[in-house]
């Protein structure tokens, strides 16, 4: 990604929301089946234990990774017009020389055919260039480049 905060559009902002309350109440869930440490148990009693409180912690590690890019993308500013950041549409003209318009995201979205996700090999290879500089990506059939023709802040949210 680019230096500082990154935009967070409308949309990936409900989709964190989502999973970040889905991920609470399946925290409270682990949690309710934590037991007491000073029970008395055997050996498989203390593996389901040690089981579910290393669950907890994945959770607890997702709940806190979520809520900081919430914070993140509270304080960030708007996508910068002049270099590809998350929440840009960037017209790009690829290797033969077809041209499109795609809009920079977090979260993928069938709704949204012409978004790109910065962690894909084209999202990847845009983030941080300006129009006019070319970039080299992967794709399955192999290397390829395209250029840059022009970057701007999406209209609309997202």
């Amino acid at each position: 990604m680019t230096s500082g905060p990154e935009p967070l559009s409308e949309a990936a902002r409900a989709a964190l929301n989502r999973e970040l309350s889905e991920l609470r109440t399946e925290r409270a869930n682990v949690a309710s089946t934590l037991g007491d440490a000073d029970e008395p148990g055997d050996r498989a009693d203390q593996a389901d234990e040690l089981q579910r409180a290393t669950e907890a912690d994945r959770l607890d590690a997702r709940i806190e990774e979520i809520e900081g890019r919430l914070r993140e993308g509270s304080v960030a500013g708007p996508p910068s017009s002049g270099e590809v950041g998350v929440g840009s549409t960037v017209s790009v003209r690829f290797g033969d020389g077809t041209e499109s318009t795609v809009h920079i995201g977090e979260l993928a979205d069938a709704d949204d055919p012409a978004l790109v996700t910065a962690a894909s090999p084209l999202g990847r290879a845009l983030l941080g260039h300006a129009a006019g500089d070319s970039v080299t990506y992967a794709t399955p059939l192999g290397r390829t480049t395209a250029v840059v023709l022009s970057v701007g802040a999406r209209g609309g949210g997202s």
